[in-house]
C-alpha cells in the first residue's frame, strides 16, 4: 500500500498531532456539559457528525467478511466509542479534571501488559517499564501543577479507570483487524457501532433534541471540533498510526494529553505555568521517547 512507503517518522507525527488535538477536547466538553447536552448527548452528535463525514471518503463496503469480524467491530465500536466515551464524560462530571488526565495516562501501561498476556511472541524490556513509569511521573508533575493536592471520588475515578482499560483494548482490538481492513473502513465502522450501543441509554435519559440548545453558536462550533476533527481525522489519523507502529508504541503518546491540556487551560482559562509542570512536561516527553523503544517482539 502507499502508505507502506511513508517513513516511520510520519506515523509518529500522525499519533502526535492526534493527542494535542485530543488533549484539547477536554475543554470543549465541559462547555457543551454546561450548556446542558448529557455525556451521551455530547457522544451522540460526536459521532454522528463523524459517521456522516467520513461518508464522503470512505468506500461504500458495508460489511465486512465474516460475522465474527463483524462481532469484532462491535467490539471495537464499544471500547474506542460509546463505553470509553460515556464512562470518561460522566468521570468529568463526578470528580476533577486533574483525575481524569492522571487515571487516563494508565493507558499505555494497560495496553504493554494486555498485550504482553495476548501476544506470547512479546515481552518487555526494561526501557519501556522505566519510560513509562518516568512519563507517568511527569504526568503527576502536569497534572497537579505544584499543588499536590488529589481529590478522590471512588466512582468518578473508577469510571476513567474503565475508560483507560477500553481504550487499552481498542488498541489491541484495532491491531488484530488492521491486517485485514482498510483504515477508512475500520473507523466508519467504529462510528457505527458506537452509535448503535449507546442507543439504549436514551431509553433511560432521552436525547437532547432542543433547537435553542442545539444550535447555539458555542455549542455548533464544540460538536463540529468533536466531530469533524477531534473524531473523524483523529480516528483515521490514530487508526493508521497504530496500523504502523503498533498498539504499544503509538498509546505512549497518551501520555502527551494532560501537558496539551494544560497548556491550553494557560492560554484559555489563564491558569499559571508552574516551574514543577514545566519540569513535568520534559519528563513526560523524555518518557514517551524511552518507553516507544522499550517493546521488543519475538520472532
Amino acid at each position: 500500500m502507499a502508505t507502506t512507503t511513508k517513513s516511520p517518522g510520519w506515523f509518529h507525527l500522525l499519533a502526535a498531532v492526534t493527542v494535542i488535538i485530543w488533549g484539547t477536547t477536554f475543554v470543549s466538553t465541559k462547555v457543551l456539559i454546561n450548556n446542558g447536552l448529557t455525556p451521551a448527548d455530547i457522544f451522540f452528535y460526536r459521532f454522528l457528525l463523524a459517521y456522516v463525514c467520513i461518508w464522503f471518503v470512505s468506500p461504500c463496503k458495508l460489511l465486512s467478511r465474516s460475522w465474527r469480524d463483524e462481532l469484532r467491530f462491535l467490539g471495537l465500536g464499544l471500547s474506542g466509542g460509546s463505553l470509553y466515551f460515556i464512562a470518561e464524560n460522566t468521570a468529568l462530571g463526578l470528580t476533577f479534571a486533574s483525575n481524569v488526565s492522571l487515571i487516563i495516562c494508565t493507558t499505555p501501561i494497560l495496553t504493554a501488559f494486555l498485550s504482553l498476556l495476548i501476544y506470547k511472541g512479546e515481552r518487555l524490556r526494561p526501557r519501556l517499564i522505566s519510560g513509562s513509569l518516568l512519563a507517568l511521573l511527569g504526568v503527576v508533575l502536569v497534572v497537579f501543577n505544584g499543588s499536590f493536592i488529589l481529590h478522590l471520588n471512588p466512582l468518578g475515578d473508577l469510571l476513567t479507570l474503565l475508560a483507560a482499560l477500553m481504550w487499552a483494548c481498542y488498541c489491541l482490538l484495532l491491531r488484530r483487524m488492521n491486517p485485514h481492513y482498510d483504515t477508512l473502513f475500520i473507523t466508519r465502522k467504529v462510528f457505527f457501532y458506537g452509535l448503535l450501543t449507546v442507543l439504549p441509554l436514551f431509553a433511560f435519559h432521552p436525547l437532547q433534541l432542543d433547537a435553542t440548545v442545539l444550535f447555539r453558536p458555542l455549542v455548533v462550533v464544540n460538536l463540529l471540533f468533536l466531530g469533524v476533527v477531534a473524531s473523524m481525522l483523529c480516528y483515521i489519523m490514530w487508526n493508521t498510526a497504530v496500523k504502523q507502529l503498533g498498539a504499544v508504541r503509538t498509546a505512549n503518546y497518551i501520555y502527551v494529553v494532560p501537558l496539551v491540556t494544560v497548556l491550553t487551560s494557560s492560554l484559555i482559562i489563564d491558569e499559571t505555568i508552574t516551574v514543577v509542570s514545566l519540569i513535568g512536561s520534559v519528563l513526560i516527553l523524555g518518557g514517551v521517547y524511552l518507553a516507544e523503544r522499550g517493546l521488543k517482539f519475538g520472532k
